[in-house]
């Protein structure tokens, strides 16, 4: 029982520095895009899922005279993003344990409402995007960052890695998730809002050694159980093998899927 609990946790805290790293490599794309948009002053904003950082940091610093709430259904994460929260001074900004699906959020009560990577995590895109529609007011804007893993790639060509990615993106395929869900995601949004999303994208370029090279390990170990079943324990061991031998080889960087940003106001 104790190897178990120490295996578990050792995956949590795995877990974290991954959204921790995700949100630092992102936040520039998501401070551009929140200086683009026209908020009223005091508005009210909410990064749903949250995480370990998420949005907050940006939110916090694009509506110093607002408020800033963050969800997540994770009450350990939502620990680490107050303690964040709490470093900075962002004395505006609420964290909430909340489930979209079943949000105890009072309706149409916020100017902005984010999310980062939610569709491809769950799925369910029209049940989403309705549920954070609900808590918009009239004229709000609803932001949803997703990936494209087209661009995904590493120089020199990583095959072992490569095959890891396509691995991965069935195995949350069959979990109901999509990690191409930004090919998706305008086309989405103009469906539910009756409106045409404005889109814009990213890829960066990541030096040897960057700790965002090694997503694809990570994503497997949040997915372990789905690629065990299909690959058996020796499969998946030799496949993170070879691509940890990958990845860590000395000059091997390579680009990120891309980031698509898309967004619309609400009637």
């Amino acid at each position: 029982m104790a190897a178990t609990a120490s295996y578990l946790l050792a995956r949590r805290e795995a877990e974290h520095e991954r959204l921790l790293v995700q949100s630092r490599v992102w936040e520039p794309a998501g401070r551009a895009l929140a200086a683009d948009l026209d908020l009223p002053l005091g508005a009210r904003v909410l990064d749903v899922g949250c995480g370990a950082l998420g949005w907050l940091r940006v939110l916090a610093e694009r509506v110093p005279d607002g408020v800033v709430v963050g969800t997540d259904v994770d009450p350990a994460r939502l620990a680490l993003a107050g303690a964040a929260c709490d470093r900075a001074d962002y004395d505006h900004v609420r964290l909430v344990e909340d489930d979209l699906f079943h949000s105890t959020l009072p309706a149409a009560t916020f100017d902005l409402v984010h999310a980062r990577f939610a569709l491809a995590s769950l799925g369910r895109a029209a049940d989403q995007i309705a549920a954070c529609r609900r808590l918009l007011r009239p004229g709000g804007v609803l932001v949803l960052e997703e990936p494209d893993t087209r661009t995904w790639t590493y120089e020199p060509y990583a095959r072992t890695t490569a095959t890891l990615i396509g691995r991965v993106t069935q195995a949350l395929r069959g979990a109901g998730g999509d990690l191409d869900a930004g090919r998706r995601v305008a086309a989405h949004l103009g469906t539910a809002l009756g409106v045409t999303a404005t889109t814009r994208t990213h890829v960066l370029g990541l030096e040897a050694g960057h700790p965002y090279l090694r997503l694809p390990l990570q994503l497997a170990a949040a997915l372990e159980p789905q690629l065990r079943e299909t690959l058996g324990d020796d499969g998946l061991a030799d496949l993170l093998a070879g691509a940890a031998g990958e990845i860590e080889q000395p000059g091997r960087g390579g680009t990120t899927f891309t980031l698509v940003q898309s967004w619309a106001r609400v009637p």
